[in-house]
């Protein structure tokens, strides 16, 4: 049994937890808004203490095969795109430690010619005596083609459902192997048997009702928290940021109602991760972060080179999936952050807020002395 073959019935036939989760959901007074708020600040303190993970990605590759209508990587879109060689990686990421980090999320975009299983494997291995957390957000893939990424050295995996409603889904994927809604969605439960420790998912809001949208994740976290409970899991929260592709978020989800479906997730679930990322304002991540938020990034680069300008020399346009010559110095971005302070200022905002950043919270010599 997995995840996909059990959504419709998850969400028609609500748990006692869902139930709960449904009822934060409602619409609420400012009065009980910071009644939740205040709940949520006391259940993280109380599972997580004050600390925040602070993490950074790292951009390996924007090219792409599949058209999503949202997204700037989508191969449908004019842009300049690169992938880094190997120690073009190893130079954006000895730029990030230098920056503080101790955890870094590689992300890709989906193409086998550039980003393929090896090229992935190769970069963990240049990167796992350097960087002692590696996580992954790449396309999914086969149970058999995960576990050599987790020998190399990678102990996470990210892979958002986007959106869990099957109709839009199948709107905003016009082609290419992200049309497999199924496919996708199982992606967490085949990481789980491949050995990541940690599994985040999440949902990318604005492309549908976002109560329909939390309710689906909800139940996602609930079923994943049951059966890959060996694994930590972390959510995410994205909202659609401008891109290239000038796709306008069809239900964008407020910023009040954002802070509440933080909060509920946050007294449902008070075992799990919630991450925050760049993608919002410094005012409204100042805002939540001593609420319910446990990791987050800063000083964040989209674009693969973004860091420290590598990859040039092997730059190309491509339009509809064909190379036409390059015209600028810097691959493009797959969405425009909002919050652009640097590492250590986010950091001191984060002291301030009563929080300590946490750069480091695991290493692979814990295995090995066990």
């Amino acid at each position: 049994m997995s995840f996909s073959s059990e959504l419709a019935n998850q969400i028609r036939y609500r748990s006692p937890i869902l139930e709960k989760f449904d009822a934060l959901l409602s619409p609420r007074s400012d009065s009980e808004l910071e009644l939740l708020a205040r709940e949520s600040a006391a259940i993280t303190r109380r599972y997580f203490g004050r600390t925040m993970r602070m993490f950074a990605p790292l951009y390996l590759s924007n090219e792409c095969i599949n058209s999503c209508a949202y997204c700037g990587f989508s191969r449908e879109n004019a842009i300049l795109r690169v992938t880094l060689e190997i120690e073009e990686v190893a130079a954006e990421a000895l730029y990030i430690l230098g920056q503080g980090f101790r955890n870094i999320l590689l992300v890709a975009g989906e193409h086998p010619k550039f980003v393929s299983g090896d090229y992935l494997k190769r970069c963990i291995r240049r990167l796992s005596s350097m960087v002692p957390s590696l996580s992954l957000e790449v396309a999914p893939m086969e149970l058999a083609e995960y576990v050599p990424l987790v020998h190399a050295g990678a102990e996470g995996l990210v892979v958002y459902q986007e959106t869990y409603h099957r109709p839009t889904y199948a709107d905003m994927h016009l082609a290419g192997p992200k049309k497999n809604f199924d496919w996708r969605l199982d992606c967490p439960e085949r990481a789980y048997q491949a050995g990541f420790r940690r599994i985040g998912i999440g949902a990318l809001f604005g492309l549908w009702h976002w109560r329909e949208e939390a309710m689906a994740l909800a139940a996602h976290v609930e079923y994943l928290l049951r059966n890959c409970w060996k694994a930590q899991i972390t959510v995410s929260l994205p909202r659609l940021r401008p891109a290239a592709g000038d796709f306008h978020p069809t239900h964008p989800l407020p910023d009040r109602e954002f802070i509440q479906l933080l909060c509920a997730l946050r007294v449902t679930f008070p075992q799990i991760g919630i991450v925050l990322s760049t993608r919002e304002s410094e005012a409204l991540r100042d805002a939540v972060a001593p609420l319910g938020v446990t990791m987050m990034s800063a000083g964040s680069h989209t674009e693969p080179g973004g860091y420290t300008g590598q990859g040039k020399q092997n730059l190309h346009h491509t339009t509809r999936g064909r190379q036409v010559a390059a015209v600028g110095d810097l691959a493009e971005s797959q969405f425009a952050i909002s919050d652009e302070r640097p590492p250590h200022v986010v950091a001191a905002r984060l002291r301030e807020l009563g929080l300590e950043p946490v750069w480091k919270d695991w290493d692979a010599a814990i295995l090995n002395a066990a």
